[in-house]
């Protein structure tokens, strides 16, 4: 019986997209970006960037930010090459300035904020330092 392998590479594109689209998008990039070109290239798609929710979701539908190890790459590797597709962001206030300050987001039009004080959130509207916006 002669078997053979196919690997996760070896299927086209839009077989690829139609599994990858079935998961959560943040583990798609955590997980497929910088592993080959063509999983980059796959991965950093619209349809994996356009909306990010870099929460941790409990099953009780509590929010919680994103490990330290999963930010740190997200902030390092992860948001910088794909910060011109984001549209919405999804923030939990503790990893709020973080994430916003990692790069610019040219085409960001919702912004999502979690578990935000309300000392927090008037600083927001008060605060030069940490949302510039551009016209």
């Amino acid at each position: 019986m002669n078997h053979s392998i196919v690997q996760l590479n070896d299927l086209p594109d839009e077989i690829l997209m139609m599994i990858l689209k079935k998961l959560w998008n943040i583990r798609v990039l955590y997980s497929l970006i910088g592993i080959n070109k063509k999983l980059d290239r796959i991965a950093c798609d619209p349809a994996f960037t356009r909306y990010l929710s870099l929460v941790n979701r409990s099953s009780n539908n509590s929010v919680a930010p994103l490990t330290n190890e999963v930010l740190n790459r997200f902030c390092s590797q992860i948001l910088p090459k794909i910060h011109h597709h984001i549209r919405r962001l999804d923030l939990e206030s503790s990893t709020m300035e973080r994430i916003l300050s990692t790069t610019n987001y040219p085409n960001l039009h919702q912004l999502g904020l979690f578990n935000l004080r309300a000392k927090t959130a008037a600083s927001l509207f008060t605060s030069k330092t940490l949302i510039a916006v551009k016209y």
